[in-house]
């Protein structure tokens, strides 16, 4: 990852961007119809949509779960398409981070394990830096001396602040969210997305967060509007 931090740099770009299911069969059915999308590392963008949009399908593009069926999607200046998935798995593990509306943490490990898993899937034992890191980041999000607790130890809010960090843990280029708050309270809802908004604007990692909730997605700086299958706008305040 650069170390640069400038905002005008091009975290993501998608370019004529297409997705299709089963491709060649009677059945084949286009969902994304060739999306064109920027994002920079200052940006903190919302993705909204009704059910049935393509917001999911195209989350899975754009976290390199899945792959275009036309068109390209760069990451950091790299196109994916052709990439093979030992790569793909690499470039998401290192530069993507993903906050899901269930926190999905591990009940058996501690929140500091929790937040380092990402790191060790990558290099096996944590070093003794990137212990200072997680711990660091769980004082961050407000768990300072709650490393040692487990996931039923904690309530919901701060399990999913758990999961922030975790998803921060490799210092991203890019967060996604997908609909982080949808299980929480109003107040825990409100500190996890000032959590969002510290990360974006503190270490440059730009956040496109997937929503139905208008009061989230108005106080983002971008709302892209998804209707079946087209970025119907794209509106910046």
């Amino acid at each position: 990852m650069s170390d640069t931090h400038d905002g005008a740099q091009e975290v993501l770009r998608l370019q004529g961007l297409k997705k299709s299911y089963n491709v060649g069969k009677p059945t084949e059915v286009e969902v994304l119809h060739g999306l064109d999308l920027r994002l920079q590392r200052s940006d903190f963008a919302a993705l909204v949509g009704a059910s049935g949009s393509g917001k999911s399908t195209l989350l899975n593009l754009i976290g390199l779960l899945d792959k275009p069926t036309d068109g390209e999607l760069f990451l950091l200046g790299e196109a994916t398409r052709a990439m093979d998935d030992a790569r793909l798995t690499a470039l998401r593990g290192s530069e993507i981070g993903f906050v899901f509306q269930f926190h999905h943490l591990i009940q058996a490990f501690t929140a500091l394990e929790n937040v380092l898993m990402p790191l060790m899937v990558a290099t096996g034992k944590p070093s003794r830096e990137q212990l200072d890191r997680g711990r660091g980041l769980l004082a961050e999000v407000g768990l300072a001396g709650l490393e040692h607790r487990k996931p039923d130890q904690l309530s919901g809010g701060q399990q999913q602040r758990v999961a922030v960090a975790r998803a921060l843990v490799t210092r991203p280029a890019l967060l996604l969210a997908d609909e982080p708050t949808g299980n929480l309270d109003s107040k825990s809802a409100a500190e996890v997305f000032e959590l969002f908004r510290k990360f974006n604007r503190e270490f440059g990692c730009a956040v496109l967060l997937v929503t139905h909730d208008p009061r989230l997605s108005e106080q983002c700086d971008r709302t892209l509007t998804l209707v079946d299958g087209r970025l119907e706008s794209d509106s910046g305040k």
